[in-house]
């Protein structure tokens, strides 16, 4: 019997003492009959729909509405279409009695700097464990969500010791959906496109979702890769109730391809060496306990062999650098409700409930058995922390903010939000022979926090050395490689923020920072007489900047450094507004400043003594632009997400998303600015001769066109753009030829064979992902207000040609000193030197500008983001308006 059609008979045989899918299961079960079925709660048996958000919460209020004394239902947040976010937590009586005091008890046991060591030990007799499961965070991997709801059914209406021993010594923690919004997307659409039996074809519409799929949130995140940059509701909320809680296990289930069966810890090499031995054996104890259960009931599984524990912004992730032990489970998805494999073999999407139920089990009983041990490998970790930190040449990080203030808000708010102790300096102070003006703010790594500092900061996360050459080894074997996800992401590099580190604590009196991201601006001579001015170079000034044109003011921007009759020096790019252009201004100036966070400079005179004046040619005016966006297929929905992500809601401007098919024959003169993201396939199919033509002419006619990443391809081959793709560096071409008849060829080893193999025109060898050193031409406008030096991300294999003097100009390039953090092939790092990362090329009244990589990449290099709103707001400036 398909299980199916066992888990209905288990709902509705519940009145039953042994419902035939327990017995199935091996769980020697008797359930409450009073406890509400899946189906009597529903409607439908549990695995039969795929539930939707609504009805997976309405749930879980009814199980905590019914039963106050076992189930407990929090709220954490909501999500961007305003779907509610909330795990629930399940246990004796006794414990959710005293779920307050199991919360202070856990945040003792975190405070290993403040918590006496006989404090702990009591905690660590006392305290329940705790796991904490994470299903959904992938809208469109929908089995976990279903086994949520039958995971909490169980710990409720089971009747058995067995059930019972796990909750009097551990809390489970359920968040059912982590991504209602890509879930909602997923089934709705899934059920537009059934008909009168659903359809095992892997070529069905069932099985081939629409752009940009259910996998991600609204703003089209990959929500699995939000865990550093915390921009998204649905994980910051999270991390918000995982440091409320600490729980001591974290499982974030997933699904996967469906010809494959089941995966659990522990994971592929490479490990992130922050992760202890300890958790690491602790990893492999749940992944054996977990291969019992599975071979109990005889269900396929591996480990080991994917989904690798170096990249620390999963969910899977995240946990363990607070001394938790977090892991991925995933399941082969029927991604539907049938699935016919390519062994012939039916899936359904019972299959992946019932899994997903059994390792939900699974690890809640190893949480269980190891209670007491958890808890002390929890507290040691955290100790551990302290004792690194003091023993380490390096053990404090410094951020003056002198170059970005902005930026370093941003940071220390962020190090806060993810559970790290931040502060800052109230007076001025000297450490390790720097001086540091007040308001700076400081890292000590000897916080229980420790590893969390580390793989936040740490310029450089090192790969182990017999991995990397294994993976040089399978290269020269034409092998692909076994690189995951990127192998860098220092948060100070990606906010191109300066720092220092210092093995002395700072002897001056500070605060413990706040986890504001934005410190509200000021404005200096409020009382100007003549115009405001905002100082170019940050966060801060872009965001004034989009709250100045939206609220419908006269903006000026300095396309050259200038110098006030003050005095003062304002870099290029500086915002000016004067009074006679907007003479309400000075009511609400204080507003928009406190609110963007910008420092605004009034002045009673409009004077300069070096560089352009108000008035000057090189001082433009910069009108509201109207932007569009390309959308929909064959854009990358990720890249196009986080662009429009970055746009709206960090800077607070609106974006239109088009269609391939409407911009092919639209009347673009309405927009200023057009955005092509990333894609996936070929762009000129998608717009067509006509598309092309008609993006050409409305370039010419004074349009900003802003190419991302591989979508800058399209501008080279439609020759909007004069530069070329490279193919690898070859010193020296095989040349093999087209013939069927060919000279003999003598091959003398190993290596010349392998080279002989090699294709004449391959492409560069793809890269997973590295923090690359820029420099920056800082006598161009779209450079203004940048700092001659930046750090990207590099992915992909696309390298191109310098633009050539009569075209246009380099504006930014990769450094001679490519590498800034991560691993690159030694031939990409030759062949990456001084070639281009943003290309300028003017065309007629419009412009091409062109970036080789996505500066808004999953919306964390806010280094790169004055560079993106040079573009679009410096570029609509200086093209000739359409409007």
């Amino acid at each position: 019997m398909r299980f199916k059609q066992l888990l209905a008979a288990s709902c509705v045989l519940a009145t039953l003492q042994l419902p035939a899918q327990a017995q199935s299961l091996g769980l020697d079960v008797a359930y409450d009959t009073t406890v509400p079925t899946l189906e009597q709660a529903l409607g439908y048996p549990a695995g039969s729909r795929i539930s939707s958000p609504d009805a997976i919460e309405g749930y879980f209020k009814q199980l905590a509405e019914s039963y106050p004394d076992r189930v407990k239902l929090e709220y954490y947040g909501k999500s961007w279409e305003g779907r509610n976010l909330y795990y629930v937590v399940i246990s004796n009586p006794t414990h959710i009695a005293n779920f307050a005091e199991y919360q202070q008890g856990m945040k003792q046991l975190s405070a290993a700097d403040s918590t006496k060591a006989s404090t702990a030990q009591n905690l660590i007799k006392t305290l329940p464990a705790s796991v904490w499961l994470s299903y959904g965070v992938h809208g469109n991997e929908i089995s976990s969500p279903e086994a949520a709801m039958l995971t909490a059914y169980h710990l409720v209406a089971a009747t058995d010791d067995a059930t019972k021993s796990y909750l009097n010594n551990a809390m489970v923690f359920i968040d059912p959906v982590q991504n209602p919004d890509g879930r909602s997307r997923f089934v709705s659409r899934y059920y537009m496109t059934t008909g009168l039996e659903h359809s095992a074809d892997r070529n069905s519409a069932e099985h081939n979702e629409p752009w940009p799929s259910g996998r991600s949130n609204h703003y089209l995140f990959d929500l699995n890769r939000d865990w550093l940059a915390l921009t998204q509701p649905e994980i910051s909320g999270q991390v918000d109730a995982l440091l409320e809680n600490m729980p001591l296990v974290f499982v974030d289930l997933h699904e996967m391809g469906g010809d494959t069966s089941y995966y659990f810890t522990p994971e592929a090499d490479p490990y992130n060496p922050l992760i202890t031995p300890k958790q690491r054996e602790t990893l492999w104890a749940i992944g054996e306990n977990n291969g019992r259960w599975f071979d109990q009931r005889g269900y396929d599984y591996f480990t080991r062999e994917i989904f690798d524990a170096f990249y620390p912004g999963y969910g899977a992730s995240w946990p363990l650098y607070h001394g938790s032990i977090s892991m991925t489970y995933e399941m082969a998805s029927a991604r539907g409700h049938v699935f016919r494999t390519k062994d012939g073999e039916i899936l359904t999407y019972g299959d992946g409930v019932q899994r997903h139920f059994v390792a939900s089990m699974a690890t809640i009983e190893s949480v269980a058995q190891q209670r007491q041990q958890l808890l002390q490998n929890f507290w040691n970790y955290r100790e551990q922390g302290i004792e690194l930190g003091k023993e380490s040449k390096k053990r404090v990080y410094l951020f003056s903010g002198q170059n970005d203030a902005a930026g370093t808000q941003r940071l220390s708010g962020l190090l806060t939000r993810h559970g790290v102790e931040v502060q800052q300096a109230t007076e001025a102070f000297n450490v390790c022979g720097v001086d540091y003006p007040a308001g700076s703010f400081w890292v000590d790594s000897a916080q229980p926090a420790h590893y969390m500092v580390r793989t936040l900061l740490d310029q450089e996360i090192a790969m182990d050395d017999d991995f990397l050459a294994e993976q040089e080894r399978r290269r020269a074997n034409n092998l692909p490689d076994e690189i995951y996800d990127v192998t860098a992401w220092s948060l100070p590099l990606m906010f191109n923020l300066e720092y220092q580190t210092c093995n002395r604590v700072p002897r001056a009196d500070s605060m413990v920072a706040s986890r504001d991201l934005i410190k509200p601006g000021k404005v200096i001579n409020k009382d100007a007489q003549v115009a405001y001015i905002v100082p170019w170079g940050d966060m801060n000034a872009g965001r004034f900047l989009t709250a100045a044109l939206r609220a419908g003011n006269t903006v000026k921007r300095a396309d050259m450094a200038f110098t006030h009759k003050s005095g003062q020096r304002y870099p290029a790019g500086s915002l000016v507004l004067t009074l006679a252009e907007n003479p309400e201004l000075a009511s609400n100036i204080e507003q928009m400043a406190a609110t963007t966070g910008a420092t605004v400079i009034g002045v009673d005179s409009s004077w300069i003594t070096d560089g352009p004046s108000f008035g000057s040619n090189n001082t433009k005016r910069v009108h509201a632009p109207n932007i569009a966006m390309l959308w929909d297929e064959p854009v990358s929905s990720l890249n196009a997400g986080h662009t429009r992500f970055v746009l709206e809601q960090q800077f607070g401007y609106p974006v239109t998303a088009m269609r391939a098919k409407q911009l092919s024959a639209a009347d673009l003169s309405h927009y200023q600015v057009l955005i092509v993201p990333s894609v996936y396939g070929k762009l000129d199919a998608a717009f067509g001769e006509q598309g092309t033509e008609n993006i050409t002419k409305w370039v010419e006619r004074g349009g900003v066109l802003i190419t991302l990443g591989n979508a800058t391809q399209w501008a080279v081959e439609g020759d909007l753009l004069s530069s070329a793709l490279e193919r690898v560096i070859s010193e020296d071409p095989q040349g093999h030829g087209t013939e069927k008849r060919v000279d003999g060829l003598v091959i003398e080893s190993k290596e010349q064979l392998m080279h002989y193999i090699t294709p004449d025109a391959a492409d560069p060898y793809w890269t997973s992902g590295v923090l690359t050193n820029l420099d920056v031409d800082q006598e161009h406008w779209l450079s203004a207000g940048v700092k001659p030096n930046l750090v990207s991300i590099t992915v992909g294999n696309q390298i191109y040609r310098p633009l050539s003097i009569e075209h246009g100009r380099n504006i930014v390039s990769y450094s001679e000193d490519v590498l800034a953090s991560g691993y690159l092939w030694a031939e990409n790092k030759k062949q990456l030197q001084y070639k281009p990362y943003l290309m300028w090329q003017p065309r007629q009244k419009g412009m091409v500008i062109s970036f080789t990589q996505e500066p808004t990449y999953r919306a964390y290099l806010d280094g790169l983001n004055v560079l993106l709103l040079n573009a679009i707001f410096g570029g609509a400036a200086h093209a000739t308006p359409l409007r």
